[in-house]
């Protein structure tokens, strides 16, 4: 029994992993709709630095992870058959090929037809990353985790962080947002995971093996959820409430939003990982 947390370095990886694919795609949108301010973009782009940061951060923990960073190399041996080898591939390719544009466009040497295409790319390889994620998961010998709770878990955080943290660096480059838009899908987001807290949770008493209960992974399940609701809700409500007020949210408001968001989906991450059980007599968690 435990809360996951045993796990940090996956609890990172995943988490940043899904908050950045979100926020490339959201500031990405920002970055083309300002293609009549080519200052703006410039800015927009070196603001961009900090998904970059992240990513890697990501990477970092997922290879102390490998406990040798020599192994991440062997994980590729099996990309097409292997979901952990797809993951890994999935997302160095997404690393390489929107880290490569930053870098091209931010030295000013993108032509502008290729940059909008390659940045498209790049979004949509972060979305492929996501779901390459959530396939090393579908385990069919660990039950609380082969369902679609986990995919939807996995995109939901790319939906609550990703906007969030998109709104905090085109803040910080100065560049004017419609985020009321993306505010909202993140609300939807919530909501939709507050469901998902709550079927999952109606689920886990109908899984068991020979010797455990799902629902005893972890006895206060249901406890750190409220708490996870309430870092999610605060988090979003530092970006809603200027906005409601028709106000522009302040950088560090924002960056108090992405803070707590983050740290809401860390906490429901690690009970995720908690929660792993193998059917027949082994149990781990």
């Amino acid at each position: 029994m435990g809360n996951g947390w045993h796990e940090w370095p996956l609890v990172l990886f995943t988490v940043l992993g899904q908050c950045v694919a979100g926020g490339l795609i959201v500031t990405g949108m920002g970055w083309m709709a300002a293609k009549n301010d080519a200052p703006g973009q410039q800015r927009i782009t070196r603001s961009m630095f900090f998904l970059w940061v992240l990513m890697g951060i990501g990477f970092i923990a997922s290879m102390m992870h490998l406990g040798s960073p020599m192994r991440a190399l062997n994980s590729l041996n099996r990309v097409g058959a292997s979901a952990l080898s797809n993951e890994i591939a999935a997302g160095s390719i997404f690393f390489a090929v929107g880290g490569f544009w930053w870098l091209v466009t931010v030295l000013g040497k993108m032509p502008a037809a290729l940059g909008k295409i390659w940045l498209v790319v790049s979004m949509v390889l972060g979305v492929v990353f996501v779901w390459a994620m959530s396939r090393v998961y579908q385990i069919d010998t660990v039950p609380t985790w082969h369902n679609g709770y986990t995919t939807a878990g996995f995109f939901l955080t790319m939906l609550l962080g990703g906007p969030l943290l998109a709104a905090l660096l085109l803040r910080l480059a100065h560049v004017t947002f419609n985020g009321a838009t993306f505010a909202s899908l993140s609300v939807v987001a919530l909501l939709a995971s507050l469901g998902l807290v709550i079927l999952q949770g109606m689920s886990l008493a109908g899984i068991h093996s020979s010797v455990q209960q799902a629902s005893m992974l972890v006895p206060a399940w249901s406890e750190i959820q409220v708490w996870r609701m309430v870092l999610l809700a605060a988090g979003l409500g530092c970006w809603l409430c200027p906005l409601i007020m028709r106000k522009q949210p302040r950088a560090v408001s924002l960056l108090a939003g992405v803070i707590l968001v983050v740290a809401g989906e860390l906490v429901g991450r690690g009970l995720f990982y908690g929660l792993h059980m193998t059917v027949g007599m082994a149990v781990a968690g």
